[in-house]
C-alpha cells in the first residue's frame, strides 16, 4: 500500500483530512496545504481539495442564513412599513434551527467522507464535485 512521506499510507491520510475538518476550518487548511505542497498522489490531493470544498461550502451556507438574521431588523421595518408585525423571537429560532441542522448535516457528510476515504472509497457531494471536477 502507497504511504506519504510522513510514512502512514494514503488511505489514512486522506480520511484525517475529513476529520481535521470536523475541527475548523485552519488545521484543514494547513494539513491540506501539506498535502498539496509534499504529496504527489493525485487521489489524496483531490481528498485534500474536496474536504476544503466541503468545510468552506457549509460555512458559506451558514453564513447566508446568518445574513437573513442579522438583518431581520431591515425586514421587521419593511414589514412595519405595511401595518404589519413579524415575530423577530421566532424567526431568530428558526434561524438557529436552521443553522443547527446544516452543522449537522456537515459533521455527517464529513464522517461518512472520512471513513469512506479511509477505505479508499468516495462519496459523490453533489455542488461541490462538480465544482471541483470544472476547475481541474
Amino acid at each position: 500500500m502507497e504511504k506519504t512521506r510522513l510514512g502512514i499510507t494514503i488511505s489514512l491520510m486522506g480520511g484525517a483530512l475529513y476529520f481535521i475538518g470536523l475541527m475548523g476550518m485552519t488545521p484543514l487548511i494547513i494539513a491540506a496545504g501539506y498535502v498539496l505542497i509534499m504529496e504527489g498522489n493525485q487521489w489524496l490531493r483531490r481528498v485534500a481539495v474536496k474536504a476544503v470544498a466541503v468545510v468552506l461550502f457549509f460555512v458559506i451556507l451558514s453564513h447566508i442564513i446568518s445574513l437573513i438574521g442579522e438583518s431581520s431588523s431591515l425586514l421587521n421595518n419593511i414589514v412595519m412599513l405595511f401595518n404589519g408585525t413579524i415575530n423577530l423571537a421566532t424567526l431568530n429560532r428558526i434561524i438557529s434551527i436552521a443553522r443547527n441542522i446544516i452543522m449537522l448535516i456537515q459533521t455527517l457528510v464529513l464522517l461518512l467522507l472520512g471513513f469512506k476515504a479511509m477505505k479508499m472509497g468516495d462519496v459523490r457531494v453533489g455542488a461541490v464535485d462538480k465544482a471541483i471536477d470544472k476547475n481541474r
